[in-house]
């Protein structure tokens, strides 16, 4: 596994920032991954080279993008629409004239890069024109590989036009035990990041619940330990104005 803050001419160049979070697995973990190896398993669940269970750190950015989106939009805070690169900024291609003027503010400029807007989102996670200021590690389940059994999950696959079992279409997932609180801990790594990003991060994060497969079905719920972070008053006053321009 490469540190990054053992790169010191990165170091040097962009400050970096690290944050330790963990999420508490409260219920069964289905995080699968391509194919079948040395597993019954249809969807055997993902692992590291050391075989210990992961949450990949690309599921956990996209959904904390995701939900970063939804509490900027509550704040009124113009957001551009990801993935699709031609939505995103600074294209933005498909929205009216008045969406598009609800854009340029000066709190979208970036100085000294690109002198084009940049909505909160993309100032954080980053978009095809703008680099990512966070950067993700894999959140890697603490508990010892021996103590973890496989638990297989039947399932069979229904035909929703029918509302009926499809025949020969039984499926079998790989999860973690259930009700193990098992503990996933990982990094985040914020590189000259806006001032405003630490408090969207941590609000994101609140906002997932559950993370990978059949979470309908109960699987993947989960709860957060957190950094105390130091968050000045003026960086929720400043998330607050969203719609004043």
């Amino acid at each position: 596994m490469i540190n990054l803050e053992q790169l010191s001419n990165l170091h040097q160049t962009y400050p970096l920032q690290t944050y330790s979070i963990t999420s508490v697995i409260s219920s069964a973990l289905c995080i699968g991954a391509g194919g079948s190896s040395g597993s019954l398993a249809d969807k055997p669940i993902v692992r590291n080279s050391e075989g210990n269970l992961l949450i990949p750190a690309s599921q956990l950015k996209g959904r904390l993008r995701h939900e970063c989106e939804k509490i900027a939009r509550g704040l009124k805070w113009p957001i551009c629409y990801a993935p699709n690169p031609q939505s995103m900024c600074p294209q933005r291609v498909g929205l009216t004239e008045t969406c598009e003027h609800k854009f340029k503010r000066e709190e979208y400029k970036i100085s000294g890069i690109d002198k084009r807007y940049h909505c909160l989102i993309c100032q954080i996670f980053g978009n095809p024109s703008l680099p990512s200021h966070v950067t993700f590690d894999d959140l890697i389940c603490t508990e010892e590989i021996d103590n973890i059994p496989e638990v297989l999950r039947s399932g069979v696959t229904i035909n929703r036009r029918r509302c009926t079992v499809e025949e020969r279409k039984l499926y079998l997932l790989e999860t973690s035990p259930a009700n193990t609180q098992l503990r996933f801990t990982g990094n985040i790594h914020l590189f000259n990041a806006p001032v405003f990003t630490g408090v969207l991060i941590l609000a994101g994060l609140r906002h997932i619940n559950a993370l990978g497969g059949s979470k309908s079905a109960g699987l993947g719920w989960l709860h957060w330990e957190l950094p105390n972070l130091p968050l000045e008053p003026t960086i929720w006053d400043f998330l607050a104005k969203g719609s004043v321009q």
